[in-house]
């Protein structure tokens, strides 16, 4: 996905912070902060999209799969297992770490946005004059959906 093609954008026009499943982060936020404080942006954009890998899978099962192994898991038949490997390929163990980290996975998208929009506005060091938009890119159809 384009983000400056998609938003109608040139280069150099937004600050664009990427992450998996577009969450607002603690690290996110950060940056959204820096890029207020430094190159004076005033407009933030939350944008997550349809058919997001972040939506297919839970906290749990991400945990279980790291736990088990450290290498690319594999979707079949719509759930995410590690296949077997030969000794070779795995290098470390898996950890049970990963089931202490917060991997912010979800189901609904719009309520997703919300939830994101409401923990950057809430954070102590957002300026209230931020403007916080929140929208759906369809990945089929490129249409960017508004969320209220």
């Amino acid at each position: 996905m384009d983000p400056y093609k998609f938003a109608g954008l040139l280069d150099g026009e937004a600050h664009i912070i990427r992450n998996a499943g577009g969450r607002a982060t603690e690290d996110a936020i950060r940056s959204l902060i820096i890029s207020h404080k430094f190159l004076g942006t005033l407009d933030w954009f939350v944008i997550h999209h349809t058919n997001c890998g972040m939506t297919l899978v839970t906290e749990d099962v991400i945990g279980e799969l790291l736990e088990d192994d450290l290498e690319t898991s594999v979707l079949e038949d719509g759930v995410w297992v590690n296949p077997k490997r030969d000794s070779t390929v795995n290098t470390k163990p898996g950890s049970a770490a990963g089931k202490a980290i917060d991997w912010h996975t979800f189901t609904d998208l719009k309520e997703s946005v919300l939830k994101d929009m409401k923990t950057i506005r809430q954070h102590e060091l957002v300026p209230s004059h931020i403007n916080i938009f929140g929208f759906i890119f369809d990945v089929k159809t490129g249409k960017l959906t508004p969320v209220n």
